[in-house]
């Protein structure tokens, strides 16, 4: 098949090109249709991606402009965008369209009926509550669960996410469940972690308001005293929102927050989630995660929020602890037991590895991922399609 996936802004990379490898890996024709990657996101080799969203919006002189004005910009680009792809996909003809996301529903939607003549049309649902209820992204959400009814396929990741959208009036026989496979370079069975030295809680990916980084502060200050002095705190990744009073609240508590506002690059992951690490998602609200797949994978255990797919993944006592969400005393609990119950917590690393070897393979989701768009009903007649990608074709000698 010829698969055209779609991340304008490039929201779940790493995932995209995992499905991409492994609809590859069985003969596909994958293109990636998205921005340009910013420096050091490096797709991997191999990855058909053709950058051509906010072509304006990402300038650097774009960028330096105060939020509003920035916004106002990307919201236009966006417009222009969406009449670029439909250009593009008009001209390539895949048998597919699959969205990851769609980032400014109030537009996107105008598009999908046309979109929807040339191809069957699936969509992954990352947040089946659109940006996890983020206010800042209030406007992106306007649209969004009415803009689903337009797609032939729904995929989410979890049961409970599938009953929220049908509760949302999605038609159940559109909605399917699929796993969410592991991300990051597979790494070898991890050693026994005996956790017997200093304990590191991580939590790691793009930094964002409904990931709790401020309960993980308010916890570990929760901690005893002499405990803390075996334990630190790693807040790691792109930030997506003002990290200052992160700062200003770890300081009224007087503990080092260990902020590290950066992106991180796949070589640098394997040393994050090295021996002594625990893995914390104090989320408040949460699909599904990728981070969680890169936790288990080095066998690591994890303390994470009783929602979504740490609740329907994780088994509390035997992976980790699950807690309820903000619920700073009990992640303090959690904390603690795992900084004095050394043999319990390498268990839950143990388990966690365990756990990361059930999870299935990417070629494996792309043959229930092609199964799906083979269902979805399609049967107009349309003209050749090109054999290349028109902006992947080579140049021409003058």
């Amino acid at each position: 098949m010829r698969i055209a996936l779609i991340d304008p802004s490039l929201f779940t990379l790493p995932y995209d090109a995992a499905l991409a490898a492994g609809l590859d890996a069985r003969g596909h024709q994958v293109v990636l249709y998205g921005r340009t990657p910013d420096p050091g996101e490096t797709p991997p080799p191999g990855l058909q991606l053709v950058p051509g969203f906010y072509r304006v919006a990402e300038r650097r002189p774009v960028r330096a402009l105060p939020r509003t004005l920035r916004l106002g910009v990307k919201g236009a680009d966006h417009l222009a965008s969406m009449l670029w792809l439909r250009r593009a996909v008009r001209a390539w003809r895949p048998d597919v369209l699959h969205f990851q996301w769609l980032p400014l529903p109030v537009i996107d939607r105008r598009f999908l009926p046309g979109l929807r003549r040339l191809a069957p049309l699936v969509l992954t649902v990352h947040d089946t509550d659109p940006f996890n209820g983020d206010p800042s992204a209030a406007l992106q959400g306007i649209g969004a669960t009415g803009a689903f009814g337009a797609f032939d396929r729904l995929i989410v990741h979890t049961a409970s996410g599938r009953e929220r959208l049908i509760a949302g009036g999605a038609d159940p026989a559109r909605v399917t469940v699929m796993p969410h496979g592991p991300l990051g370079t597979p790494v070898p069975a991890p050693a026994p972690d005996a956790m017997d030295g200093d304990v590191t809680f991580l939590l790691f990916g793009k930094i964002k308001p409904y990931k709790g980084a401020d309960l993980l502060i308010e916890a570990f200050a929760r901690v005893a005293e002499p405990l803390r002095r075996r334990a630190r705190l790693r807040i790691v990744g792109k930030p997506y929102m003002d990290i200052q009073p992160l700062r200003t609240l770890a300081a009224a508590h007087g503990v080092d927050p260990g902020l590290e506002p950066r992106f991180v690059a796949d070589p640098e992951i394997p040393a994050l989630f090295g021996p002594g690490t625990v893995a914390v998602f104090p989320y408040r609200e949460i699909e599904a995660s990728g981070v969680l797949t890169l936790a288990l994978s080095h066998g690591r255990p994890v303390i994470a929020s009783r929602i979504g797919g740490f609740a329907e993944t994780l088994t509390d006592g035997v992976h980790g602890a699950l807690i309820a969400t903000g619920d700073a005393p009990a992640l303090a609990a959690a904390m603690t037991r795992l900084l004095t119950d050394r043999a319990w917590t390498a268990a839950c690393a143990r388990n966690a590895a365990a756990l990361a070897a059930a999870v299935p393979d990417w070629p494996t989701i792309a043959d229930s991922t092609v199964a799906l768009y083979k269902a979805a009903p399609f049967n107009r007649e349309l003209p050749a399609p090109m054999k290349i990608h028109p902006e992947q074709a080579p140049a021409r000698s003058a």
